[in-house]
């Protein structure tokens, strides 16, 4: 009996010691806390960065792509050869990856999604990094051949970009409401207005997720995201929509506080084919008429960093052009009276919903009613901005960051939404995308920073921090945002 006494006693203390550590093992699941909610999730169609932010890296994968810190490492591509006259990129293919649907990802795919990119009729937001493409060749299952019209010393780094992701032919009839791609996620379901659950890819052919299930909850009104935060309903929160909070987060050791950078250019976008905002002395006057630092303080509760041009002062060739624009009321006045326009102006003024977007365009509007400039605001959704403010050009200033990574290559495109025409500065541009010399590009991309200042397209405000609120536990999430993705492939719980 004493045997069978502790037969049974050694028996329940390893049932108590494999219940203690059933107990203690890690979370694997993780709630995301995000502002914007994705109009679709193909990022190869739209502008919108919260595609990005739900797609990018977890669901669809490019042939290179970004790591944490900005740099370019290989994707679906794992290595390439250059020729040497810079005009053929011959990439090798992943091998044994497969999509989503069971399908085989080969050479075939990547040349269906460069091709379609490119295409004539394509909706690719940013077609502009495809534009150097004459033609995309299959050598074999696992190799294909870019030829480029002329060398493209950003090529790898425009490959990395959420618009050129590889998608699968069979899968884009759904692909807006069913995302097929190759990543170490596979989407599993979308609540309209509420969360996207993705669901770890058990074939994923590179390293495995750590998490079996993240779900994307979108909460756009910042006292809700604070009050979902502290409740712990939301496990992490990017691009925290409530600044002022973060004090109390930082002091409570449940949570931890990342204050990164991102490349968000925040800008006072203005129409610049719109009377009277065609004339940059106009142009030129809302810009001396706006006080970041106001912006940043009352919008950002401090957290942002003024720019005087459309450039991520974090990048090392980044010039600072603020002087150009100071905080200059008298002066602003002065302009208007020069470009003989008749006060006061009455513009339309669209903010979409992040908070540095609303609080910033009440403060810009107070400050732009001194010099006779009346904004008439228009608070939209998100879907709304992109179809009237950014397709529709149905707007004379709005407010918006561009997370896009580098992107100043936007200001060459006419027809982007803010209507810039500048043959001197797309000259800049198609000099920098032939220049391969570092010190070369460097210089070019100085001139383009001030030539886009000196025209006043945009009044320049701040670049976006990235403030991300997580529970302490957690670990492997982006401190700063080298493009708009909320990358969960390395997150983990730490118990």
């Amino acid at each position: 009996m004493t045997y069978a006494f502790l037969a049974r006693a050694g028996a329940a203390s390893a049932l108590a010691l494999s219940a203690s550590l059933a107990l203690a093992a890690p979370r694997t699941d993780l709630t995301m806390g995000q502002q914007l909610e994705p109009p679709h999730l193909d990022p190869t169609s739209a502008a919108a960065g919260a595609i990005d932010a739900v797609t990018y890296a977890n669901i669809f994968e490019g042939l290179t792509r970004f790591a944490s810190d900005g740099s370019i490492i290989p994707g679906l591509a794992e290595s390439w050869e250059i020729s040497d006259d810079g005009l053929e990129y011959t990439f090798k293919l992943a091998e044994g990856v497969k999509f989503h649907d069971g399908t085989d990802f080969d050479a075939e795919d990547v040349k269906f999604s460069l091709d379609r990119a490119r295409a004539e009729d394509s909706a690719n937001a940013q077609k502009g990094l495809f534009e150097g493409i004459t033609e995309v060749t299959v050598v074999d299952p696992q190799t294909v051949k870019v030829t480029l019209a002329a060398p493209n010393g950003n090529f790898l780094f425009n490959m990395a970009w959420g618009d050129a992701v590889i998608v699968a032919p069979e899968s884009i009839e759904t692909i807006k409401t069913n995302p097929v791609g190759t990543g170490a996620f596979r989407f599993e379901n979308w609540v309209q207005g509420d969360s996207i659950t993705l669901v770890k890819n058990p074939e994923y052919w590179g390293e495995p997720a750590k998490l079996e299930k993240v779900t994307f909850k979108f909460i756009s009104d910042p006292t809700a995201a604070f009050a979902a935060v502290m409740a712990e309903d939301v496990q992490a929160f990017g691009a925290f929509p409530a600044p002022e909070n973060l004090p109390q987060f930082d002091a409570d050791p449940r949570f931890k506080v990342l204050v990164g950078s991102t490349e968000g250019e925040t800008i006072l976008a203005i129409n610049n084919k719109l009377p009277p905002f065609d004339n940059v002395k106009v142009r030129e006057a809302i810009a001396h008429a706006v006080n970041r630092q106001e912006v940043i303080d009352g919008a950002q509760f401090g957290y942002g960093t003024p720019i005087g041009t459309h450039f991520a002062p974090h990048h090392p060739d980044y010039v600072d052009l603020t002087g150009m624009s100071d905080h200059d009321p008298e002066k602003a006045r002065a302009l208007l009276e020069e470009a003989g326009v008749s006060l006061p102006i009455q513009v339309k003024m669209t903010l979409p919903p992040p908070s540095y977007a609303r609080r910033g365009g009440e403060i810009i509007a107070a400050a732009l009613r001194e010099i006779g400039i009346e904004p008439q605001i228009e608070n939209v959704e998100w879907a709304q901005w992109l179809e009237t403010t950014f397709r529709g050009k149905d707007f004379g200033l709005t407010i918006i960051s561009h997370t896009e990574p580098m992107d100043i290559g936007i200001y060459a495109n006419p027809d982007y939404y803010f209507q810039y025409d500048s043959a001197e500065f797309q000259g800049v541009m198609d000099q920098l995308n032939l220049e391969t010399d570092e010190a070369k590009r460097s210089e070019l991309l100085k001139q383009a920073q001030e030539i886009i200042a000196r025209d006043y397209v945009n009044a320049y405000l701040f670049q976006l921090p990235l403030l991300t609120v997580a529970n302490a536990k957690i670990e492997g999430l982006w401190e700063n945002a080298p493009t708009q993705a909320a990358d969960m492939t390395g997150v983990y719980w730490t118990e």
